[in-house]
């Protein structure tokens, strides 16, 4: 959870932020991008709310919240935490949905490529499911579930919360044109990643676009001054206007619509898409997103009767692009270590979305053959690419501490993350209930590595000097968030795959779908499990193949082997995508057993099975187990 600032008009005569120090030379490091492409989804999975599915693979986390929304008659189960709470807060959350989805929609291919696609839409659409739900009718919009400050009072895994679940609505007596604006960017956003895998569900998505900017252009009004219990951890500082603007440019990106584009260049200048030059990025403050949106329509042609007003959107964009660099008038601070550097409370959702930002910016201007000009002169779209991908090669461990901000990645990385489900025993393991106030007693207190591992999360990050303090009281540094790492996704698809030659500035059709898609993150052999991390770990590799009949098929072994230090016994596996024999273990339907000679796995003890199939790699999910 965040508390946002407050933001300023930029006149040329104010200088925001100075330069920082020098960037560290990034030309001679390497990292895994796909890799940790893969470990950020597995965080999104760790923040799900409601009833977590059979393909769940974070196995420490378990159902949670569901009852939300019966108090008030609605179903509200589902959705994301927010980040290291327990509350389901709507300006945040749909924010991360429509850049989990821009991410998509400009580097799908490149995802697919590295068997991340599905996991990617499947992340898009636990948020968007949720989104509906939400939107119980045209003009009514539930924007929260939970309360920061109840939630806040109590330290708990969200198994066992027992604070308030009442839920918080807008609608005409009370409106959020913020909420209400960025919830229908959303629902665009998906609606164009789903309309080639599932037309039904994008139409659908649609649909409540529509009504909700219209719900949000009609009446008018910021969301928390409606649900005030957000004023203290979401505060809408920047008003409404950006978010009808950013609506707006989504809406016509998935539609075409002209109506669109003409509110765009007609509201341009009142609604400040035109006038704010803007430093930073995020849930609160849009301007920088669709001044870039509108710069790529500028770009491929569209401007029309509203070129002059497009280009005052760009001016603006690259005004972003070049203060970002330290190449402009006003420039973003950067610690001496290089980083863009805006706020000490999660500082790094500042940096992958301005990373995000770079990134498609540079691909539009390869597209259009154009460069970036800045105040000290001209910057080329591969120079603008190459910050973005200093910024991620800083988060990822190239930096003063040689510290990765990326939970699970590298060796080096906060072991004490300010979150609730983290920290806390796995129920799984000890389902003992955890109390309100003896969650802060026994765990929050508790100086010792978290006993499950968050892994893809990232962090809050370093203060402007490069400092960071691993410390699970140091919520500014250390708590994790959904919207830190939707824009990350992009980025690390995009410097994984490389720019795969098509023409960004029109309508990419995302590729077909296949089994690839879904393919289980990489084994990090440099990673050690913490103590208390999952007692089961299972891995398997291709031992064999040959060729009968014209297809290929292949020999998987497995080996399942307990970390834990008491015995493993009444162990139950799920295997999907499997399409062969099975030969170690005992079924029933989809689930496995030990075989019938063995009762039970003592403590650092290994049994391997095969199996063997003409595809990937099953997946092996761990579905319940008891350690005695």
């Amino acid at each position: 959870m965040t508390i946002s600032v407050s933001i300023l008009r930029i006149l040329p005569s104010v200088t925001l932020f100075l330069l920082a120090g020098a960037i560290l030379p990034s030309a001679f490091s390497f990292h895994d991008y796909a890799q940790a492409l893969s470990k950020s989804f597995l965080f999104f999975e760790a923040q799900r709310s409601g009833f977590l599915p059979r393909n769940q693979r974070v196995q420490w986390r378990g159902n949670s919240g569901l009852n939300d929304g019966k108090l008030n008659g609605v179903d509200l189960v589902g959705g994301y935490y927010d980040a290291g709470d327990n509350v389901k807060f709507g300006l945040p959350m749909a924010f991360t949905v429509t850049m989990m989805s821009w991410s998509i929609i400009e580097y799908g291919s490149q995802m697919a490529a590295t068997g991340q696609l599905g996991h990617a839409i499947d992340a898009v659409k636990w948020g968007t499911d949720y989104l509906i739900k939400a939107h119980p009718h045209p003009y009514v919009l539930y924007g929260e579930v939970g309360d920061g400050d109840t939630d806040h009072f109590c330290w708990q895994r969200p198994e066992d919360m027992t604070t308030s679940r009442g839920a918080y609505r807008i609608d005409p007596s009370n409106p959020g044109s913020d909420l209400a604006g960025e919830t229908a960017a959303a629902m665009a956003a998906a609606s164009i990643v789903f309309r080639r895998y599932n037309p039904g569900y994008s139409s659908e998505l649609l649909n409540h676009a529509y009504q909700l900017f219209d719900f949000a252009d009609k009446f008018r009004g910021k969301y928390d001054s409606s649900i005030t219990v957000a004023q203290k951890y979401y505060r809408s500082v920047s008003g409404y206007a950006d978010e009808l603007l950013w609506a707006a440019a989504w809406l016509y990106k998935a539609t075409n619509n002209q109506y669109y584009l003409s509110y765009l260049g007609n509201n341009g200048d009142s609604l400040g898409g035109t006038g704010w030059a803007m430093t930073e990025f995020g849930w609160d403050v849009k301007y920088a997103g669709v001044q870039t949106m509108v710069a790529q329509l500028l770009m491929n042609g569209h401007g029309g009767k509203y070129a002059m007003v497009f280009e005052k959107y760009q001016e603006k964009a690259e005004f972003f692009m070049c203060s970002c660099m330290g190449k402009g008038t006003q420039n973003a601070q950067r610690t001496p270590g290089g980083l863009i550097y805006r706020q000490r409370w999660n500082n790094m959702q500042f940096v992958t979305s301005a990373s995000f930002l770079m990134s498609v910016y540079s691909d539009y201007l390869s597209s259009a053959r154009k460069y970036l000009k800045c105040a000290s002169g001209v910057v080329s779209p591969a120079e603008l690419l190459n910050f973005a991908k200093s910024q991620v090669d800083y988060i990822l461990g190239d930096n003063p501490r040689a510290t990765s901000y990326m939970v699970g990645y590298g060796n080096n990385y906060p072991r004490q993350v300010h979150h609730r489900g983290s920290s806390i025993v796995s129920y799984k393991v000890d389902p003992s209930f955890v109390s309100c106030r003896g969650g802060y007693a026994i765990w929050y207190s508790r100086k010792a590595s978290d006993p499950n591992v968050l892994i893809g999360a990232i962090v809050g990050g370093p203060d402007a000097y490069d400092n960071f303090a691993d410390e699970r009281n140091n919520y500014e540094q250390t708590e994790p968030a959904t919207y830190n790492s939707a824009p990350l996704i992009g980025v690390l698809a995009r410097l994984h795959g490389g720019h795969i030659g098509f023409n960004q500035l029109v309508p990419v059709e995302l590729p077909q779908l296949k089994q690839s898609d879904f393919v289980q993150p990489k084994p990090d052999t440099n990673h050690t499990s913490d103590s208390g991390a999952s007692p089961v770990d299972i891995s398997q590799e291709m031992t064999n193949s040959w060729v009968y009949k014209g297809k290929t098929y292949y020999r998987y072994s497995a080996k399942i082997t307990n970390k834990s230090p008491k015995n493993l016994s009444n162990l139950k596996l799920y295997i999907s995508k499997l399409y062969g024999p099975v030969w170690g273990l005992t079924s029933s339907g989809d689930s496995f057993f030990f075989p019938s000679w063995i009762n039970s796995l003592s403590a650092g003890k290994s049994i391997e099975f095969v199996y063997i199939h003409s595809a990937s790699p099953a997946d092996i999910l761990v579905s319940s187990y008891n350690l005695v």
